[in-house]
């Protein structure tokens, strides 16, 4: 009697293990931030963008495909040339996030990986076309503009990707050996040409 008692406890417990092993399967954790996808094997990518949460899927048959829609930073560095052909060196500092609704296009068409895919790529070409409308001066003394141009540029391309940029800004900007010279040579020229005036002035105040 006592075995029948501890067959059916063990069946039972079984039963039990099998039955948990299947709800847990069926569920999947959202965290804070993120968004989930979901692909079907049998209707592929889900139009449906699913939120925070613990949320119950087919299992074997659906797989979430889970995105930090948070704001991430990215620096990008680009070797391009200012409109009077000097080399410049540019590292452009982006914080950027997904579009949360247009997550199942951006999963069938670029990928999980899309910020590799798409940041380096985009931004070398709006750097690229931006910088050539400056020469190496401009580049210094009108900054702000620059990095106000290379915002909004990348900003509107981004969001054909179904990216937002809330922050673009130039961290980095040098140029080649040979201008770094000459701006070096030029203010010393004009240091010395300061100082020769001071001679000047200050023999004449004498006399």
């Amino acid at each position: 009697m006592a075995a029948k008692v501890f067959e059916s406890i063990g069946k039972f417990g079984l039963a039990l293990a099998v039955a948990g092993g299947v709800v847990n399967s069926a569920l999947y954790n959202v965290d804070a931030g993120h968004r989930a996808v979901i692909f079907d094997r049998f209707r592929g990518v889900q139009d449906i963008v699913v939120g925070e949460g613990t949320h119950f899927l087919i299992p074997w048959v659906q797989k979430p495909i889970i995105f930090d829609c948070r704001s991430r930073p990215r620096n990008v560095p680009v070797i391009t040339g200012s409109k009077d052909l000097q080399n410049v060196n540019i590292t452009l500092r982006i914080l950027f996030r997904p579009v949360a609704s247009q997550l199942p296009r951006i999963y069938t068409s670029i990928g999980e990986d899309y910020d590799e895919r798409v940041l380096p790529s985009i931004t070398t070409e709006i750097l690229k076309s931006v910088v050539a409308r400056f020469d190496a001066g401009e580049l210094i003394t009108q900054r702000e503009l620059v990095s106000r141009q290379v915002s909004d540029d990348l900003t509107e391309r981004a969001a054909t990707f179904g990216l937002i940029l809330d922050d673009v800004s130039l961290t980095h900007l040098t140029f080649g050996k040979e201008f770094t010279e000459a701006v070096e040579a030029k203010q010393v020229a004009q240091q010395e040409a300061e100082r020769a005036r001071f001679v000047v002035e200050k023999a004449e105040q004498q006399k």
